[in-house]
């Protein structure tokens, strides 16, 4: 297969997959080499990023998707009409970033984090599948300890965790 041909069976593997696929499962697919895979999807995003196109592949949550170019954010919502109610509450931000910054860490501790009672926004991340209980901490009544997931590295297009702002930031500007 020549090399043009094999971006473009890449390019539709992205496509129809609509989440990130790793360079492991694209290779996979289509019987290359791990390293040919990401020498090809980075030769790919730099096509896409060079040509501003309004697709463009990212490396996001240990893989690579399509997704939208964000310079054109302003026309997508209009074009959908997007409902503003998706957004997250804000305590399900506070919970959230609790849990992306202690993980693994049970609810009553994201509650005395909070100072308030997290049900609500612990089911609402559950739903969202933007946390998942990772496991149950050896302590009495063993509660459940909750971490983030790949949908929410995708949601706020981060590749790994590591990608998170230091905590310190927010320290300095809450003492600012």
């Amino acid at each position: 297969m020549e090399e043009v041909q094999k971006k473009s069976v890449l390019e539709a593997l992205l496509f129809v997959a609509g989440e990130p696929v790793t360079a492991g499962g694209l290779a996979k697919a289509t019987e290359m080499q791990d390293s040919e895979v990401k020498r090809l999807m980075d030769e790919l995003t730099r096509e896409y990023k060079d040509r501003d196109s309004g697709i463009l592949i990212v490396e996001i949550a240990d893989g690579y998707q399509m997704v939208t170019n964000p310079d054109l954010s302003l026309w997508i919502k209009k074009f959908k009409n997007i409902n503003q109610s998706h957004k997250l509450s804000q305590p399900a931000l506070e919970t959230l970033a609790i849990i992306a910054y202690k993980q693994p860490v049970t609810k009553l501790e994201v509650d005395q984090l909070r100072g308030v009672n997290s049900d609500g926004a612990v089911k609402s991340l559950l739903d969202k599948r933007f946390i998942k209980i990772v496991g149950k901490k050896e302590t009495p009544g063993r509660p459940f300890l909750y971490g983030t997931t790949k949908e929410f590295l995708q949601y706020f297009g981060l590749k790994n965790l590591s990608e998170l702002p230091p905590i310190d930031d927010f320290l300095k500007e809450e003492a600012a």
